[in-house]
């Protein structure tokens, strides 16, 4: 994250001013940093906090190179620091601290102002801002401000205890600032919580040391003794005492090197950017709404009025796998028998490769039928392979328009699923059998004769068997089928296509048809023309044959609940404006 954290102190003498701040480098380190280490004086410690590894050095200098790194510093003038350090943090010869992140190759560097005169600029103005006039009621916590020019900031102030001090403490804050707007207001929550962490173990520091300094003498009566004393003498020069004699640690700033580096290593990792092309497809918009169904209704779910679901009534499953299955020892009496390793290998890959098992007739009689919304029936003791199957073939259709059993122990009614998995011993009523809205798939034991060819090294799983689809109405081989269904076919019999490509055809054909359905859908549902227009725009669209219009009829009942309410508001806004004229 391109950001730079810093703790800032108000000053009773000098008014605000940076103490300490942590900027992040993608770029070689500045020259205070970069200067060469000396031999026995480098400490180096491997640390590890929140899953983020860091190398931290801390690199010490000789008095003549820290004297020339502190004069070429856009930080104050000595003149305007506190004799006892307390508008200082490290000191004169000190080059500050440098974390190395291991992963990405990025530098995370500590002085008590930024070497860059404008990011230097930058934090002053920041720094003057969080200590006067951007504060919150009460003036500890946190509040944000800025602009495009200089940086959005947010900031959190917060006191300090000190026995020497007006009022007995002393005005802090640490800001957090970037320019990206967005960025920083998405990382409020998780900066607050992390930055006040750090605030509370400051202060329980320093109230331990106020503590003890009040139990051993006690400023308040010492003051109300020597009340017309000039309040600057009382103090005897301690006005200005620095923040590692306020928490009694020596090791303070290091120890908020790493917090400031760590905090910027996780506020960067946590958010990241998707780019988004163009308007959410039907199907996003379709899982949107059962993510949001599913939400509700775990949080209004409760357990003592959930009576148990009959176990005739398995599962429905709109657009999404389903995770509940029967038990396995009543649907498959020799699964005991079977190696599950090699179960798994016995499923559908893909489009293609459903296409090869099956055979092209059989294959395009399946698809035109998935295609129509008429129900698929798999009847198999492999639960797995009837999954794939399932999984393959509602590729083919809006997520909207797919509705799965995938394993029952009796046939359920085609209004309650277009995908229906059975085991071989489910008897299927005999309208069903010769019904024109239904094609039946049985996987049988393959006899030796009836072994096809292997085609694939994952085939071999299913040499074993032999798929035999019927329907009460085949699809004729002569017949045109659906215009989606033959570009389809041609995309798979397309060998130099590979399977990812034809996956992404699948997508750009979805969405070409699910756009004439948007058009049909506002033209017969909402505008209500007549049957002689809606042929002409039929013919426009290019799907005027009867397998077309039977196509997007059923397609129809996958568009979003989002989009419909969308297009009734826009009819209705409209009719209401010209009521009230």
């Amino acid at each position: 994250m391109n950001a730079i954290v810093a703790l800032c102190h108000f000053c009773e003498l000098h008014g605000p001013r940076t103490l300490f701040c942590t900027e992040v480098l993608h770029s070689p380190l500045p020259q205070g940093a970069s200067s060469g280490d000396i031999s026995g004086q480098n400490e180096q410690a491997e640390e590890e906090e929140g899953g983020i590894q860091m190398s931290s050095r801390i690199r010490s200098h000789s008095p003549a190179e820290g004297a020339s790194a502190d004069s070429s510093s856009p930080g104050p003038k000595k003149s305007d620091m506190c004799e006892a350090s307390g508008c200082r943090s490290l000191a004169g010869g000190h080059p500050g601290y440098v974390s190395h992140d291991k992963e990405t190759s990025i530098k995370y560097v500590s002085h008590q102002h930024p070497n860059h005169p404008q990011l230097f600029s930058i934090v002053r103005q920041a720094c003057v801002r969080s200590l006067s006039c951007e504060v919150c009621p009460g003036r500890e916590g946190p509040i944000f401000f800025g602009d495009e020019q200089h940086g959005f900031v947010f900031s959190h102030t917060f006191f300090i205890k000190d026995s020497l001090a007006r009022g007995f403490q002393r005005w802090y804050s640490i800001i957090t600032i970037m320019m990206d707007r967005i960025y920083l207001i998405n990382s409020w929550p998780f900066l607050l919580g992390k930055i006040r962490g750090i605030i509370d173990e400051l202060q329980g520091k320093a109230l331990k040391v106020f503590e003890a300094e009040q139990y051993g003498c006690p400023q308040r009566a010492q003051r109300m003794n020597t009340a017309f004393t000039p309040f600057l003498h009382q103090r005897n020069g301690n006005a200005a005492r620095s923040l590692t004699s306020l928490t009694n640690d020596e090791n303070l700033w290091a120890c908020l090197h790493t917090s400031f580096a760590w905090l910027l290593k996780a506020c960067g990792s946590r958010l990241t950017e998707k780019l988004l092309e163009g308007a959410p497809t039907e199907d996003t918009l379709v899982q949107m709404e059962k993510l949001a169904d599913l939400k509700e209704e775990s949080e209004g779910w409760d357990g003592s009025e959930e009576e148990e679901k009959p176990s005739s009534q398995p599962d429905v499953v709109e657009g999404q796998e389903l995770s509940k299955c029967p038990p396995e020892t009543s649907l498959m009496p020799d699964c005991n028998t079977w190696n599950v390793a090699h179960r798994r290998l016995s499923v559908f890959r893909s489009l293609r490769h459903m296409r090869q098992v099956l055979g092209a007739s059989a294959f395009r009689m399946l698809a035109w039928h998935v295609l129509m919304g008429n129900q698929v029936i798999w009847k198999a003791r492999d639960m797995d392979l009837v999954q794939s199957a399932f999984d393959v073939l509602r590729t083919m259709l809006p997520v909207g328009c797919v509705r799965i059993i995938p394993y029952s122990d009796q046939y359920e009614e085609a209004y309650r699923c277009n995908f229906l998995g059975l085991s071989p011993h489910v008897q299927i009523p005999s309208h069903i059998l010769s019904s024109e809205f239904a094609v039946l798939v049985e996987v049988r034991a393959a006899t030796r004769s009836s072994l096809y060819p292997t085609l694939f090294d994952d085939e071999q799983s299913l040499n074993k068997y032999e798929f035999v689809v019927t329907s009460g109405s085949p699809v004729a081989a002569d017949r045109v089928g659906p215009t989606i269904l033959n570009k389809i076919e041609a995309a798979l019999t397309n060998q130099n296509l590979s399977v990812d490509v034809v996956d992404q055809c699948l997508v750009c054909l979805k969405e070409e048809w699910m756009n004439k359905v948007k058009v049909l859908f506002k033209f017969t549902k909402v505008d209500s023309r007549p049957k002689e227009d809606t042929q002409k725009l039929l013919s426009i669209l290019g799907a005027a044959e009867e397998d077309n219009v039977k196509l997007l009829k059923f397609w129809m009942t996958g568009l979003s609940k989002t989009y419909k309410s969308h297009l009734m508001s826009t009819v209705r806004s409209p009719t209401s404006s010209e009521s009230r004229n």
